[in-house]
Formats: structure tokens, sequence, C-alpha cells
């Protein structure tokens, strides 16, 4: 009987896998401002890169690079290097919600760690993800 329905699930039909942001490699510091960079904490891939201005967030999808553009965002208080407690993304059929911890300290000049985040990103008629990310952000005058 084990036999017959092992058998039955392998016929079943594969169910569409929602594309998992993939690595986006090497990224240069903004001439001018700020940008965090942060990896994927299961894998340490590099896969997402938000500046600060203009307020954008760079991801790969399905192996192609997107960038968006922020379409709001909560500080809960001040921003810190420019970024927001939680900001959302948006181009095309794709919404990206950033939330990280920004973590500045006396010893890291130029920048803060990020040592806590998510990156949830919506596709239309997809499912959705969430990635827990970590990073660093970095500046430049």
């Amino acid at each position: 009987m084990i036999a017959l329905l092992l058998a039955v699930a392998a016929q079943a039909a594969p169910v569409p896998a929602t594309p998992m942001p993939g690595a986006i490699g090497e990224q240069r510091l903004p001439a001018k401002g700020c940008a965090a960079y942060l990896w994927s904490a299961a894998d340490r891939q590099l896969v997402a890169m938000a500046t600060a201005d203009p307020a954008t967030i760079r991801i790969s999808l399905g192996g192609k690079i997107v960038d968006l553009a922020r379409t709001g965002g909560d500080t809960g208080g001040a921003a810190r290097l420019g970024f927001a407690d939680a900001a959302e993304y948006r181009g095309g059929d794709i919404t990206a919600r950033l939330t990280m911890d920004v973590v500045q300290q006396e010893g890291l000049t130029a920048g803060a760690k990020v040592p806590t985040g998510s990156l949830q990103i919506d596709r239309a008629g997809q499912d959705g993800i969430v990635v827990p990310v970590a990073g660093l952000i970095g500046c430049r005058a």
C-alpha cells in the first residue's frame, strides 16, 4: 500500500517554486552617501544592496538583477544614516519590504552594523518569500 501511495505522489504535478533571491555579486560603494550590504543569514550570499539616496534596493530574482525604488518607510524615530527601520520598495509586479536594525558603534567609522533584518519579496501571482539578512552599512562623504 505504501509503495502505491509513493508511486502516486511521484506522478503528482510539481508545485512551481518561487525563486529565492540570488547573489547580486560585488557592489561598489556609491560616490556619495550610504549603502547597506545585506547577506542571507542562511548561506552568506550578498542578496541585496539598499542605497539611502536615491532610495533604492538591488536584488536578484531568477538570475536577473532588479532595482526597486523606495515607496514608503517607517523610521520609528530618526533615520540612521538615511535608512528607515522598515522600508517598502516597488517596481513592476515586485514589492520588497526591508526591516533592519542599524547599530552604530564608536569604533566603526563611516558606517554601521546590521546584526539582524529581514527581506520580504512579493510578486503578483506567486508565493511571497522572507529571507533573514544581516550586513554592514558603508558611507562616503
